[in-house]
């Protein structure tokens, strides 16, 4: 008999198809005291808090055209398990679909999901997925708006962001509207009483209650922070909210994780500290205008602060400044950003939030470990959404010279050659040293290096030629390193390794 691995799913009503990330989860357990828990009374009932919120909670009727094979059976989803035996037969999406399956047909498709609204005006949240699709591109033709007293209206999209997988939606009203309004996530805590809301499965307002099961959890999204909760959602709670025992909202509703589409007590939502701002600027703007910082970062490693001589391995390790804002203001890569307008930074994930957060055009101040040394920078930030749309500068070097390879640290290696630069499609101007060839019993391959890898950086300083290597090799070890720091570009992408000496 084979188990069915549990799938993470956005629980939105519309054909049955789970679209999902596979996880998996190892359990550890350690001995605790046996301590006397201090807990407050459970509620006798929550009909009280259902009476006062539910007012301003919606269901959301989608209506969009898609496109199917005319005639016969319809396509079949992607990761369909008849996927493979149809394209066997040369029909890539099914019977009669793909490119070889002929004339293809349109029709309309209705999807349920929920949503809230947050103003007497008639500003309402949900999800991105709710009005866009599972796939985030097919945008809905009409969406309808359901109260809980049966009055309906039309609703238009005001803006999204696919990032957070938040929507903000707009419908007139001629009477001011109930509405409930964002509490403080962080003031949740694991075991807290919560409440989601919204229409399951197509069932109409339905509600279920449960506890914070976890804080700050990270699905896919560069800037999640998800509330984990056994609230029970299903689909058709997509873009539903969170309650505490206050009435405010502290979650949206976005996936589950499950092995059928159904409920396990396993739900995720995004924590309203993170929806309020994306819904500000939503309102403002029509978009997001996330603040910029322009470089590329990593976490710091153990082994990294040991190379570095740092007292702790936190911070943001830079391993590329594009042209932008951090390299105006003079960051290098090689600096860990230990702090960031006055708060510490203790890894790439907190880095990133607090950027994103920052006011577009902002001064504030960074600082930086360089050389053992505290520097402070001052940096305006830009807005990442430009950035994203538009190609970074080329950094520029000099030619590599022409000399033999050796052996270092387990891994053969050669200067970077012309013919290197045509076979591997390498910038004209990269130098450093290729990995022809590595110990696989070594310490470089444990670190992840591999053969194409080109190493431009050790002990923080340029690499052109073999005894730059060997010189950086000597000098952590003479300065009684256990390892040795590479900056090492693996398909253009830069990456900091802290190798052990041998």
């Amino acid at each position: 008999m084979t188990k069915t691995a549990p799938s993470l799913t956005t629980p939105r009503l519309a054909r049955p198809i789970l679209i999902a990330a596979m996880l998996s989860t190892a359990l550890s357990l350690s001995p605790l005291a046996m301590t006397p828990a201090l807990a407050g009374p459970v509620p006798e009932s929550f009909a009280d808090l259902v009476e006062q919120v539910k007012p301003a909670v919606v269901m959301i009727t989608t209506s969009t055209t898609v496109s199917e094979p005319a005639g016969g059976m319809p396509g079949f989803p992607p990761g369909s398990p008849f996927e493979d035996f149809f394209k066997e037969f040369g029909m890539p999406n099914g019977p009669q679909g793909g490119p070889q399956g002929g004339p293809q047909r349109q029709h309309r498709a209705d999807a349920l999901g929920s949503g809230f609204v947050i103003s007497e005006d008639g500003y309402i949240v949900t999800n991105n997925h709710v009005i866009k699709g599972e796939d985030g591109n097919t945008v809905a033709d009409e969406i309808s708006i359901e109260f809980a007293n049966g009055k309906k209206l039309d609703a238009k999209i005001v803006g999204t962001d696919p990032k957070t997988d938040i929507a903000l939606l707009k419908v007139e009203s001629k009477e001011p509207l109930p509405f409930v309004s964002f509490g403080d996530s962080d003031k949740m805590r694991e075991g807290d009483w919560v409440m989601a809301m919204g229409n399951p499965l197509g069932q109409g307002f339905s509600t279920s209650v449960g506890i914070v099961s976890a804080r700050n959890r990270e699905l896919s999204g560069t800037y999640d922070d998800y509330i984990q909760t056994d609230a029970a959602i299903n689909r058709g709670n997509s873009g539903g909210p969170l309650f505490n025992m206050d009435g405010t909202v502290i979650g949206v509703n976005t996936a589950i994780l499950s092995p059928n589409g159904g409920s396990i007590g396993i739900g995720f939502s995004m924590a309203s500290n993170v929806v309020s701002k994306v819904v500000g600027q939503l309102k403002e703007f029509g978009a997001t205008r996330r603040g910029w910082l322009g470089v590329k970062i990593q976490d710091v490693t153990p082994d990294m602060a040991e190379a570095m001589n740092l007292a702790t391995p936190e911070g943001a390790m830079v391993s590329e400044v594009p042209e932008g804002p951090a390299k105006v203001a003079g960051i290098k890569s090689g600096d860990v950003i230990t702090s960031f307008a006055g708060a510490p930074v203790k890894d790439t994930k907190s880095l990133t939030r607090r950027v994103a957060d920052a006011p577009v055009g902002e001064a504030v101040d960074v600082v930086v470990m360089r050389g053992g040394k505290e520097v402070t920078l001052q940096v305006t930030l830009g807005q990442r959404e430009l950035a994203e749309n538009s190609d970074a500068g080329a950094n520029t070097g000099a030619q590599a010279p022409a000399e033999a390879g050796g052996a270092v640290l387990g891994m053969t290696l050669s200067p970077i050659t012309d013919a290197m630069r045509a076979e591997r499609n390498l910038p004209a101007d990269l130098t450093g040293l290729m990995v022809t060839d590595i110990d696989e019993t070594g310490t470089a391959f444990d670190k992840g290096l591999r053969p194409g890898d080109v190493i431009v950086e050790a002990g923080q300083q340029p690499v052109a030629a073999l005894a730059d290597l060997q010189a950086r090799v000597a000098e952590a070890k003479d300065g009684g390193r256990k390892s040795v720091l590479l900056l090492i570009r693996r398909d253009g992408e830069p990456r900091f390794v802290a190798v052990p000496l041998q």
